[in-house]
């Protein structure tokens, strides 16, 4: 990278591009960056110096193309102009997968793949070494509440990495040590089918180095991978590392113990509520007990972990009335968030709120969304939010909303979402999806506040 003075970003406010950016900035390159929307990310990238504009215009593309990296997500649209620009006029175009190869080559790479559970397993990763002492870089698919960023540096050579396997784009990665957490089917706009997604994951097995760590019952063994396999998972005794002796208190947090076969860490304590938190601690602390680092600093990390902004984030929690965001977009991972909810809050009604992300898995997944949020007793379904793609004739939130078995399910816009929560006594509210709905959360929290109490 040491030819380079400007790294110029196309795509610049999506959670991966913008942890390399932040890295970048850090290095002391000259960054800047483009991106469709304005949004809570690229405001926190402009307030640490780092230009973002928002208009498709190749007047801001840094003018030395001998000194200038251009990086780029693959959501872009090929024909987006400053992507043509830059190929066309000679300036070295890289994918951000590629730069984030680059950046963990020759280091102590910590990587965490799966369909779900990867960020918030990355990020425990990530605050388990950091509030151990030993440290690390880290470069996390969402916002650490603990940190207040998805970008972590360190003087040494341990790199956690979040390995994403939409476009493949975790075989860029050769990590020393590896968890995988879920191979189910997901991206089919990419993979076509269920067998590519999992020969997918099984090339990124090959390229671990030293210890994979898989959910009990994946399907990669030896043959897949030269790494040394252990297993973990909730609470399956036959699993290398598994919690024990597991209790939940009234407000839904976890106290276990962890077996693992160096022995027993007694008296852990999830820092977030809901089992699933409890199968990511037991995933990171695999991590991090390989590593080698101290039982007791593991045990520690657990309890002052404060989660990952859009991971089964409560933002309200007063006596008849909660809500809670989460980020699931997969069939899997509502189904996982609803069950922990209804651990966490027994008997309650819970109402939905879920915005379907892309058109392809919209299409793919009809069937398997609408018997998830099923298990809602409300629904409140929200149209596509396309992100990438451009609209498939037929595809239309309609097609799942027709097939859930719910009586009390209701179909807007977004725009009207704020109204029909104004009329709604809600008692367990949630919002699900992987687009824009994020940006109701501070709303529906101020709406929570005004009508039940601060």
């Amino acid at each position: 990278m040491g030819k380079y003075n400007n790294i110029y970003f196309i795509g610049i406010g999506g959670i991966g591009m913008s942890a390399i950016a932040r890295y970048f900035k850090f290095k002391g390159y000259n960054v800047s960056g483009y991106d469709r929307t304005p949004s809570d990310i690229t405001a926190g990238l402009e307030s640490e110096g780092i230009p973002v504009h928002y208009e498709d215009n190749t007047g801001y593309i840094p003018e030395d193309v001998a000194g200038t990296l251009v990086v780029y997500t693959p959501a872009i649209p090929h024909d987006m102009g400053e992507l043509v620009y830059v190929r066309e006029h000679g300036y070295n175009v890289l994918k951000r997968s590629r730069i984030l190869g680059e950046i963990t080559d020759g280091q102590r790479c910590l990587a965490v793949a799966g369909t779900h559970g990867k960020t918030t397993t990355s990020t425990l990763t990530a605050h388990i070494f950091e509030s151990s002492g030993e440290g690390c870089s880290a470069f996390l698919g969402g916002i650490s509440k603990n940190y207040g960023t998805n970008l972590l540096t360190s003087a040494n050579n341990v790199v956690v990495a979040e390995a994403d396997e939409f476009d493949r784009s975790f075989l860029q990665l050769h990590p020393e040590t590896a968890v995988i957490t879920a191979m189910d089917a997901d991206h089919l706009d990419i993979y076509s089918d269920i067998s590519h997604v999992r020969e997918a994951f099984r090339a990124f097995a090959s390229q671990v180095s030293g210890t994979l760590i898989l959910k009990y019952g994946l399907g990669i063994g030896p043959e897949d991978t030269g790494a040394k396999i252990l297993s973990y998972s909730y609470d399956n005794p036959e699993s290398d590392f598994h919690a024990a002796h597991i209790r939940k208190d009234e407000c839904g947090y976890f106290t276990f113990d962890i077996v693992w076969p160096g022995g027993i860490v007694k008296d852990c304590r999830a820092g977030v509520p809901g089992w699933v938190n409890v199968e990511n601690s037991i995933a990171a602390a695999a991590i991090a007990l390989t590593y080698g680092l101290d039982p007791d600093k593991v045990r520690e990390a657990l309890g002052t972990f404060s989660g990952v902004r859009r991971r089964f984030d409560i933002h309200y929690n007063r006596p008849g009335h909660a809500y809670v965001d989460d980020y699931a977009h997969h069939p899997a991972e509502i189904a996982a968030a609803i069950s922990s909810i209804r651990d966490i809050f027994p008997g309650r009604k819970l109402t939905a709120v879920f915005q379907p992300h892309l058109y392809t898995r919209t299409r793919d997944f009809a069937e398997d969304f609408a018997t998830v949020l099923g298990k809602a007793d409300r629904l409140i379904l929200l149209d596509i939010y396309p992100a990438r793609e451009e609209p498939i004739p037929g595809v239309t939130s309609e097609i799942i909303f027709n097939k859930v078995r719910l009586e009390d399910k209701t179909l807007i816009r977004k725009e009207e979402l704020m109204d029909t929560l104004e009329r709604e006594d809600t008692d367990i509210l949630v919002t699900f999806g992987a687009g824009n709905i994020d940006r109701f959360v501070e709303p529906i929290t101020e709406l929570m506040e005004r009508k039940y109490g601060k």
